[in-house]
């Protein structure tokens, strides 16, 4: 029985993947309060002059009619509202469901019922039924609101009908319930299959789009997400920040450390040096693997003083793998050069024009010795920074 029970109430989804469907779903409830309540408004005012014309001016019954559209159309902009804001209460959701359900099933009874007792109609379970679909609620809030229209009901007809109309009706509040219940489970069913297809179709959908953004080798972002992150920066820059820098940078000597190490070694020294820039990530500091050992960083400062910091970082993170190049002209290990541009946030350069002004400090920066770092901008003086 305990068993049963859980399958019913979550669906054999699971209960969190069955949490964040039921989330998802409930918030649409929204959307079919602002239609439903529409509709109901505009259908029992059109109701209140009936007892006007008919039932010689009858203002107790068109009232009860007038109020039952007022709070439909209350309920109506109350969930418009809801609508435009960005983050809702799902306890505000069931709360409008249940009034705007309370306020339909009121209705239903006042016509079946209450507004005729000497009469036999079935338009209660037609009520009870069509208010439930409107919404996808879960499994015991129905169970509970099915139960409290059939208690209703059926004391409804007990107390007001004639006893050959009661069993009637009392039998009429069973099919409605088994039916409603029936409807509900299946609609509910549905819409939770479909909302975890399609919670799983944009997971693995942002899975490929990662992996076409992440370089497979060092695990750092690639030329693609390095040139859409570029133009972001230059556009969304905050008002915090001064100056952007651009740095490109290459592994010195690296086709001479793959010839005599082979390539498997020089995939685990990319690798180790894919490690470390990504260390850099807690400084505020972005990389991506651009080619073959390029390797290309953004970042912001308030100072271009501040520039050496990151510059001293990166070169000492390297440094300190220590990583042997028997091949190098330079070093007994492997380093890097690098060329950093640093530019006014806000000026007149585009990501492209960037990306060859660091380019070119990289150019200078091999051209001065290799494993140092040429520093340049529009508003500074070139300098050179070499490791101890």
């Amino acid at each position: 029985m305990r068993k049963f029970f859980y399958y019913w109430r979550f669906y054999s989804f699971g209960r969190e993947q069955y949490q964040e469907c039921m989330n998802n779903v409930f918030n649409n409830n929204l959307l079919s309060l602002r239609m439903s309540n529409v509709i109901i408004s505009i259908f029992a005012f059109f109701f209140a002059f009936f007892p006007i014309i008919f039932e010689q001016q009858n203002f107790l019954k068109a009232g009860i009619y007038v109020g039952v559209s007022i709070i439909a159309l209350v309920v109506h902009y109350y969930a418009n509202f809801l609508m435009q804001q960005i983050n809702v209460n799902n306890r505000i959701i069931h709360l409008l469901t249940v009034l705007s359900y309370t306020n339909v099933i009121v209705f239903g009874v006042y016509l079946d019922i209450w507004g005729n007792p000497n009469s036999i109609a079935a338009i209660f379970p037609c009520f009870m039924v069509c208010a439930l679909l409107m919404f996808i609620n879960s499994p015991r809030l129905n169970f509970f609101l099915i139960l409290s229209a059939m208690f209703v009901y059926m004391i409804s007809a007990i107390l007001f009908k004639p006893p050959n109309y009661a069993i009637f009706y009392i039998v009429n509040s069973f099919v409605a319930g088994i039916l409603s219940l029936f409807l509900t489970w299946h609609i509910t069913k549905l819409r939770l299959g479909l909302e975890l297809s399609t919670i799983k179709l944009e997971e693995e959908r942002n899975k490929y789009v990662d992996q076409s953004m992440t370089d497979e080798l060092t695990q750092l972002k690639n030329r693609r997400d390095f040139m859409q992150t570029f133009q972001r920066y230059l556009s969304n820059y905050r008002s915090s920040d001064d100056w952007l820098c651009v740095a490109i940078a290459d592994i010195d000597f690296f086709k001479n450390y793959n010839d005599h190490y082979g390539h498997p070694q020089g995939d685990e020294c990319l690798r180790n040096i894919g490690k470390a820039l990504a260390s850099l990530n807690s400084a505020g500091v972005y990389a991506a693997r651009v080619g073959g050992e390029e390797f290309a960083l953004l970042w912001f400062v308030k100072d271009p003083a501040h520039v050496d910091k990151i510059v001293i970082k990166w070169t000492e993170a390297i440094k300190n793998l220590t990583i042997q190049h028997e091949k190098s002209k330079i070093s007994a290990y492997v380093t890097m050069s690098i060329g950093v541009y640093i530019v006014r946030c806000g000026s007149h350069h585009d990501k492209q024009e960037l990306y060859d002004l660091a380019d070119k400090a990289l150019y200078t920066a091999k051209k001065s010795g290799r494993n140092c770092t040429i520093i340049c901008g529009d508003e500074i003086k070139q300098y050179k920074i070499t490791p101890p």
